[in-house]
């Protein structure tokens, strides 16, 4: 859901209160320079996620609970970022384990190393790259058709002030693209940094029952929620704390599921050419 996240970034006219927003025009403009997928701002770094998801049963109570411990690193173009597994349920992932993990993982960044060889190769990776930030560029472009987005007030989260806004689909929305199909099923509502105009804090929960695969892979129903927190690290750049979320799906039209997850980021630490080739648990680094 990471057009969710990005989408709260963007504030439409502001509502009325005691001591007044700052400009629209200049707020929002100095927003909209700060607009980046989080994908892209982890990529400059290495660090833990602490991964907790539980199977619910009809009162909400957990039945079932996995956590995992990752290391992560940077994917290579195109594909996801390198998940190193070393902790399961409280338990250290043996280290022939990991050996086998980092073997896996080298070969394939040796592989395409040597795939940048040619020119008509690295061509291809910078318009695959291109691609992706003109659907990216497209996705925002359809926030301002689906949401009617609010200022409606202002809060402290850990020494830094925010304004508070609400996302509200508008009705009759015609987004253009597959992300604003879906940001139609949600509603939100965000606390960014007033001096920094980065997404602090958002919480967003669907506001209708969302289908994928035509209803016979799975179903989400209303109510499903999400939270997610930012924290400005080595004080130069926000990157996602915690994301939580339960939900209740309908997979194959048969099984019904209940889950909650929190996943946890920390340990940020600036991604080094020797990080990429000698794997090890990253420093603290807040």
């Amino acid at each position: 859901m990471r057009w969710v996240f990005s989408a709260l970034l963007l504030l439409a006219a502001p509502a009325a209160q005691d001591r007044p927003f700052p400009d629209y025009e200049t707020f929002a403009a100095q927003v909209k320079k700060h607009l980046a997928t989080d994908e892209e701002r982890q990529s400059g770094y290495t660090f833990l996620e602490r991964r907790v998801q539980q199977k619910l049963d009809a009162a909400g109570r957990a039945m079932e609970e996995s956590i995992k411990v990752f290391e992560i690193y940077p994917g290579l173009p195109g594909e996801d970022r390198y998940r190193r597994l070393i902790e399961e349920d409280g338990k250290p992932v043996p280290a022939d384990r990991l050996a086998k993990q980092d073997l896996v993982r080298r070969k394939a960044a040796e592989a395409y190393a040597g795939t940048l060889s040619t020119s008509s190769e690295r061509a291809k990776a910078t318009e695959n790259l291109s691609k992706e930030r003109k659907r990216y560029a497209a996705a925002v472009d359809d926030i301002f058709r689906v949401y009617d987005v609010r200022m409606v007030g202002r809060e402290a989260i850990e020494g830094h002030d925010t304004i508070v806004a609400t996302l509200t689909p508008k009705v009759g929305a015609r987004p253009q693209t597959d992300d604003g199909k879906i940001m139609v099923h949600f509603k939100a509502r965000a606390w960014i940094s007033e001096s920094d105009y980065e997404l602090v804090r958002a919480e967003i929960e669907a506001i209708d029952t969302l289908s994928f695969g035509l209803g016979l892979l799975a179903r989400v129903h209303k109510g499903t929620v999400a939270s997610y927190q930012r924290r400005k690290v080595n004080n130069e750049v926000w990157l996602p704390e915690r994301v939580t979320w339960t939900a209740s799906a309908r997979v194959m039209l048969v099984k019904s599921l209940r889950q909650r997850g929190v996943s946890e980021f920390s340990n940020y630490r600036k991604f080094t050419v020797d990080t990429s080739t000698t794997y090890g648990r990253p420093s603290a680094a807040r």
